[in-house]
């Protein structure tokens, strides 16, 4: 190593030469020798191709590839094997018809409806449902339901309404003796309101036709007061005036009515103002002084 490096150094080394110098000398002479390593190139081996392999089997591949794209697919079918039988030991479940099959769903049907049934005329045609998709196509049946629920009779008489007058009803219900118990209980609830006087009619309410009419016993049209004939004209507007007839006579007997007529209500003189007519005041106190 000395040798080596006076050659490099181009001088000696002496005996006192430190040994961190050797050290240092040693360590260069080391990167100088891999650095050296590195820079050598491998020889170009011209038989390698594309990849990892040489070029004759790239060439080769290649032309299998393409050879197997022109090729047509061939289909892969899965091998036959025999069903596997989940068990059995066990017996078969029975095959049930198409005609079993819509009966049991009609029963079915028929049993989830019957509390709910309403009283109709005829018999409730109930639909099988339809078969399902896996099912070959059968026409559909209709079953009718075999005890129709009947509604409660109506009565001939509606309700609130007496039937006192047909005899069938009350013969029926009551007889001789709770016909006359029953007479008896309501004669003990009878009432009888005992008639009062009529109040006297109060002198502050004004004229009363009633009163005046009772009290006169000339007819429509007789003149028996003296009347102007001035104004006559204004009769039929002044009269359009009221609502009615009696309340044109208490007008008109409140203004002096019969003796004066300020109003124009009474042209003829009869006392009468705008065709009132007593009457039917008359009839009726007469009619009532009859049946006392």
């Amino acid at each position: 190593m000395q040798k080596a490096y006076e050659a490099v150094m181009g001088f000696k080394v002496g005996h006192s030469a430190n040994l961190r110098d050797k050290l240092r000398v040693g360590a260069l002479l080391v990167a100088v020798g891999i650095g050296g390593s590195g820079c050598v190139s491998a020889p170009n081996d011209v038989a390698k191709g594309v990849g990892f392999n040489d070029y004759q089997s790239y060439l080769a591949a290649e032309a299998a590839r393409r050879e197997a794209l022109r090729t047509p697919p061939q289909a892969i079918t899965a091998p036959q094997t025999a069903p596997i039988v989940a068990n059995a030991a066990a017996p078969a479940a029975p095959v049930l018809t198409q005609d079993q099959i819509l009966a049991a769903r009609a029963r079915a049907a028929i049993e989830a409806a019957a509390p709910q049934a309403v009283s109709q005329q005829g018999a409730h045609a109930i639909a099988a449902p339809a078969p399902a998709a896996s099912t070959p196509s059968v026409a559909v049946t209709t079953i009718a339901s075999a005890a129709p629920v009947s509604a409660p009779p109506r009565s001939a008489t509606p309700r609130g309404i007496s039937d006192e007058q047909d005899f069938n009803a009350v013969s029926a219900r009551e007889t001789i003796e709770s016909d006359a118990e029953r007479r008896a209980r309501m004669q003990q609830q009878l009432v009888v309101v005992a008639p009062e006087p009529v109040p006297e009619r109060p002198q502050t309410v004004g004229p009363s036709v009633l009163n005046y009419a009772l009290a006169t016993s000339h007819p429509m049209g007789q003149r028996v007061y003296a009347r102007s004939p001035l104004g006559r004209g204004r009769h039929a507007e002044n009269c359009a005036a009221y609502r009615g007839d009696d309340l044109a006579q208490e007008d008109f007997l409140a203004r002096g009515g019969p003796n004066r007529d300020p109003m124009v209500l009474d042209p003829d003189g009869d006392g009468y103002a705008c065709g009132w007519d007593p009457a039917p005041y008359r009839a009726a106190a007469q009619a009532a002084r009859a049946t006392q």
